[in-house]
C-alpha cells in the first residue's frame, strides 16, 4: 500500500513564522530536512487517497485547453496531499513525464507548494503535492468574505512570490507556465506559497496560458514559447491584482500609470491604509515588469531586492494579517459534533471505548468475506477464537491481551473486519502507541471508506501526534458521513 520511498514518517512538520522575513537560501536549507523525498506512488495509493478521485475531493478543474482535475487526498500516514491527475492524451510519453516530474520534485522551498512524488501507470498520470487548506490568491482578493486582504499582507505576498522565483531560477527552473493568481496557495500558517504544477512543462495538449490573451505576455503571443522574462511580466500582472484586488488588464492599468493617476488603480478598501510612497514604488516595479520589450524586465532577484525594503509589519504572522484562526478554533465551534466527536476532540479514550464496545461490529455488516470450505473447518476456527478472546480483553480493558488476540485475527486473513481494526487503534492509543493506531484506523478506511468512526479515530490518534489540522480535517470528515448517514 506504501509509496515506493523513504519509510515514511507521522510527524508532519509544522512551519513557523520566523521573527524577520526569511531569504530564500535559508528556506532552502529548511525544507531539505523537513518534507520527504520524491517518489512514486501506485495508483492504487492514490485512489484510496481521494477516496476513489470522489467528486466531494475535487479542489479545482481546468478545461479543455488544460484537461486536468486537482484533488484534494490523505495518505496512510495522515499526510494531506492534493493529486493532479491529467486526462489520458496528456504527457504521452511516460519517459519525458517522469523526467519532468522528478525535476520539479527535486526542488524544495518553503515558499513552494512542493512536488512529493508522482504516478505513472498505464495511461494514469498524476502528480502529488503538498496539500494547501487555505485557499488561493485568487480567493482571498477577489473573492473575500470577511475582510478584504491587509496591505502588509499583499506586499508580502508579492515577496514570497518573488522568492520563490528566484530560488527556482538559481536551481534552472526559471520558466513557471500562466502565472496567476490561482497559482498562488496559502499554507495552514497562511503564507502564500507557489504552486510546483506550474513549473512543469506543458503537456502535449495542454497550453502554456491558459487565461485570457489580455494578460499574457506580447513575446508569447508572437511566438507561443515562455521564456524568463515572460514569467516576469506575469508577475507584473500579479502586482496589479495585489494593488487593485480586481483582474486589471495590463494595458488598461498601463494607460492610467501614464497620466499619473496611480491612485485611480488602488483597491478602494486599502484607502488610508497604505503611503503614496508605497504605492507609487508597487506601481513602478509593475510597470517594469509590464514592459514590451522583453529585456527590459527586471529578473527574480532585482523583484526580491525590491520588495524586501517594502515590507511591513514583519512582526505578525500571516494568520493574524490575514484573520484566519491558526489552530485555534476548535472544530466544535464550527461543526455539530456528536458524543464520539466530542471524545475525540477531548481526546477521552475512556468515552470512546465506551462507544466502541456499544456499538459492537453492526458496521461489519455487507463486508465482503468469501470463504473456502476448507477455511470454515479449519483456519477459521482459529481466527474466530483469536476475535472471540480479543473481544474479551477489549471488554475488560486489557488491551495488550486485545492487541495479541486482534493481530491473530488479521494474521491469519480469512477474514477482514474495519471493527477489529478500531478496536486494535484504540488498544493501541491506550497503550501509548499512536503512530501503529493511526495506521490501523487509515485501515479500516480502506477497508469502510465511508466509515465515520475510521475518521474518528484517525482524528483522535493525529490529535495525540500533534497534527492538529490534520486531526481537524478527520473530524471534519468524521461529521460529513455521520450526518449523511443519519439522513439515509
Amino acid at each position: 500500500m506504501g509509496a515506493r520511498c523513504s519509510k515514511f514518517s507521522f510527524c508532519w512538520w509544522h512551519s513557523h513564522f520566523k521573527s524577520s522575513v526569511l531569504q530564500s537560501s535559508d528556506l532552502e536549507n529548511e525544507e531539505k530536512n523537513a518534507l520527504p523525498s520524491f517518489c512514486e506512488y501506485s495508483f492504487e495509493d492514490l485512489k484510496i487517497a481521494t477516496n476513489g478521485f470522489s467528486s466531494d475531493n475535487i479542489v479545482s478543474e481546468h478545461g479543455e485547453k488544460a484537461p486536468n482535475v486537482v484533488y484534494r487526498g490523505r495518505l496512510h500516514n495522515g499526510r494531506w496531499i492534493a493529486v493532479k491527475r491529467f486526462n489520458k492524451s496528456a504527457w504521452p510519453d511516460t519517459r519525458q513525464f517522469l523526467d519532468e516530474a522528478k525535476a520539479v520534485g527535486n526542488l524544495r522551498s518553503e515558499r513552494l507548494a512542493n512536488l512529493i512524488g508522482c504516478c505513472c501507470e498505464g495511461e494514469e498520470r498524476l502528480l502529488v503535492a503538498e496539500f494547501m487548506p487555505n485557499d488561493t490568491l485568487a480567493k482571498h482578493l477577489f473573492h473575500w468574505e470577511n475582510q478584504p486582504m491587509k496591505w502588509a499582507m499583499r506586499l508580502r505576498v508579492a515577496l514570497y512570490l518573488a522568492q520563490a522565483l528566484e530560488y527556482c531560477s538559481s536551481k534552472g527552473r526559471a520558466l513557471y507556465h500562466d502565472l496567476n493568481a490561482y497559482r498562488v496557495l496559502f499554507d495552514q500558517d497562511c503564507n502564500p506559497r507557489l504552486s510546483c504544477f506550474g513549473l512543469m512543462k506543458n503537456s502535449r495538449d495542454g497550453k502554456s496560458y491558459s487565461t485570457n490573451l489580455a494578460f499574457t505576455p506580447p513575446e508569447y503571443l508572437r511566438t507561443g514559447r515562455v521564456t524568463p522574462e515572460s514569467v516576469v511580466y506575469s508577475f507584473g500582472t500579479m502586482l496589479l491584482d495585489l494593488l487593485s484586488g480586481k483582474h486589471i488588464p495590463p494595458s488598461h492599468a498601463l494607460d492610467v500609470i501614464r497620466g499619473k493617476n496611480f491612485l485611480m488603480l488602488m483597491d478602494s478598501c486599502l484607502e488610508g491604509h497604505f503611503s503614496n510612497d508605497d504605492g507609487t514604488e508597487l506601481v513602478r516595479l509593475a510597470t517594469r515588469c509590464l514592459q514590451y520589450e522583453a529585456r527590459e524586465r527586471p529578473n527574480a532577484k532585482s523583484l526580491v531586492t525590491s520588495l524586501l525594503s517594502l515590507q511591513k509589519e514583519t512582526e505578525v504572522p500571516s494568520c493574524v494579517l490575514m484573520g484566519i484562526p491558526h489552530g485555534t478554533a476548535s472544530p466544535g465551534e464550527a461543526l455539530l459534533l456528536t458524543p464520539m466527536g466530542e471524545a475525540c476532540l477531548r481526546m477521552d479514550l475512556t468515552a470512546i471505548h465506551e462507544i466502541l464496545e456499544k456499538a459492537g461490529y453492526k458496521d461489519d455488516e455487507g463486508i465482503a468475506n468469501e470463504l473456502s470450505f476448507q477455511m470454515w473447518t479449519n483456519q477459521m476456527q482459529e481466527t474466530l477464537n483469536s476475535k472471540k478472546q480479543g473481544d474479551a480483553a477489549f471488554r475488560a480493558k486489557d488491551f495488550t491481551t486485545a492487541i495479541d488476540c486482534y493481530t491473530q485475527f488479521i494474521d491469519g486473513g480469512t477474514m477482514v473486519s474495519p471493527t477489529v481494526y478500531a478496536r486494535r487503534c484504540l488498544g493501541y492509543l491506550m497503550s501509548e502507541m499512536p503512530q501503529e493506531a493511526l495506521a490501523d484506523a487509515m485501515q479500516a478506511h480502506v477497508v469502510s471508506p465511508e466509515w465515520p468512526t475510521a475518521f474518528y479515530l484517525q482524528a483522535t490518534s493525529l490529535f495525540i501526534l500533534g497534527m492538529d489540522n490534520e486531526a481537524q480535517e478527520a473530524l471534519k470528515d468524521a461529521t460529513k458521513y455521520e450526518n449523511k448517514r443519519n439522513k439515509n
